[in-house]
């Protein structure tokens, strides 16, 4: 009788080294992946339901949970990684690992997603927002050329990118909430904003028990992560996206028209037309 194997990846693509892939490991990735894309297909419904002009956000969680889902899809399949000697634990948890640069990837993505949303919610201005997303580029950069020092000066890139975090988080905390006080949603924002600086709390601590101090196995280590960025982006998502519909897009200004983003309260064929001898005429 012919025994049906539900998850071959590993036959096709094998783990190496000490610290590798699991069947377990891979069928987790896997589940991590069909969450990812039902989110996906689930936000690109909500896409057709919404108020014209109030999608922002929806599109906006569209890129991430995309990626997020070929991610996650590419690490079940045992793809996207390199092997990477040990600087610490190597009597316990072995001498090589498997090092996933497609979760590194995904949060190139993922983390940026959650500082634009929280930005705009805020209304603080578009350079304070570009700041922030720089500030999650260096941090998460910084963690992967870590992960890839086979010595101990891994250590400093863990604290270059942690200290990168630091700033996020004090920014997104202090001033993001005066900006969102400014325009009357800080409600909304304090709740949001505290629930992505825990999450993001906990990825140094998971960093530095796998991919950094070599403590955790793969399997654990991406359990961890991955229950983390589910609440990260597709939990994110859809709080956004309920909570969205009672915000004012105006005073956001996110009011995206016919004529691009503009108040809605100014369309030019509203507009008094211009008196005899091309002077306007005004309203007092």
């Amino acid at each position: 009788m012919a025994v049906f194997v539900r998850n071959d990846a590993l036959d096709t693509n094998p783990p190496e080294g000490d610290q590798y892939l699991t069947v377990n490991g891979s069928d987790w990735l896997f589940t991590v992946a069909a969450v990812y894309a039902l989110s996906f297909l689930t936000l690109y419904g909500l896409t057709h339901v919404a108020r014209a002009g109030e999608r922002f956000f929806h599109y906006l969680f569209l890129i991430a949970t995309f990626t997020g889902a070929v991610s996650y899809f590419a690490s079940g399949s045992d793809l996207g990684w390199s092997l990477v000697v040990q600087a610490n634990n190597v009597a316990d948890y072995g001498l090589t690992r498997q090092i996933f640069f497609t979760k590194y990837i995904n949060w190139v993505v993922a983390f940026p997603t959650a500082i634009i949303a929280l930005g705009v919610l805020s209304g603080v201005a578009w350079a304070t927002i570009a700041f922030n997303v720089a500030l999650s580029w260096a941090w998460v950069i910084s963690y992967l050329v870590g992960a890839y020092v086979t010595t101990n000066y891994k250590w400093g890139f863990f604290a270059a990118g942690t200290f990168a975090y630091l700033l996020l988080a004090i920014g997104t905390l202090t001033e993001g909430r005066r900006a969102a006080i400014r325009v009357g949603s800080a409600p909304h924002y304090t709740l949001l904003a505290g629930a992505v600086n825990l999450l993001w709390l906990l990825y140094p601590i998971a960093y530095g028990l796998s991919d950094g101090g070599n403590r955790l196995g793969l399997t654990s280590a991406f359990v961890w992560f991955g229950v983390l960025d589910v609440l990260l982006i597709p939990g994110l998502a859809f709080a956004f996206v309920a909570l969205s519909r009672s915000w004012d897009y105006n005073k956001l200004n996110i009011a995206f028209t016919q004529y691009g983003r503009v108040p809605t309260t100014a369309f030019p064929e509203k507009q008094p037309a211009p008196a005899a001898g091309g002077v306007a005429e005004t309203t007092v």
